[in-house]
């Protein structure tokens, strides 16, 4: 799946669903803070897409994408314990990208396949809003988190690192 077509998904599932949210144009960008100060929003309100790749036993090996404040980092032994895994690290960006559909830097919040879960840090549920790359660096997607948590369903846990 191309990033434009993941683009393309995420619209139009927000609009099958009649989300509450808006597209913001900007310079191409995929860091975090950077990224949030185009958009102008508190970093905290990115809804940053990492994928990790958990080994459970010696040869299977399980995927999530951890989505989290923009400011804070995943706790990978947490993600390790949530997965009932004995490792946890990043999967690598052939993997990610494959997974997500799209380049590392514009993952979106979203779980496309049904080989990565789907976590979400508790901190984010403190926004009305939320605010991510979607398969893009110049578009942002400001989303109504009550709608995301509708839609995509992630699983909410403490997934950041202390």
């Amino acid at each position: 799946m191309a990033s434009e077509d993941v683009y393309g998904k995420l619209i139009t599932l927000l609009d099958e669903r009649g989300a509450s949210y808006r597209v913001i144009e900007h310079e191409p960008e995929g860091v975090t803070e950077a990224v949030s100060r185009l958009r102008g929003h508190d970093p905290r309100q990115a809804a940053k897409c990492i994928v990790i790749m958990v080994k459970v036993g010696k040869k299977e090996k399980r995927y999530a994408a951890a989505v989290l404040p923009g400011d804070r980092r995943v706790d990978f032994g947490r993600m390790k314990a949530l997965c009932n895994g004995s490792y946890a690290s990043f999967a690598t960006p052939e993997v990610a990208e494959e997974l997500a559909g799209t380049p590392v830097g514009t993952i979106p919040p979203f779980s496309f396949d049904e080989r990565m879960g789907l976590f979400m840090d508790p901190e984010l549920l403190e926004f009305d809003e939320v605010f991510f790359n979607a398969g893009r660096l110049d578009r942002t997607i400001a989303l109504s988190t009550k709608d995301y948590l509708a839609i995509a369903n992630p699983r909410i846990e403490p997934i950041t690192q202390v």
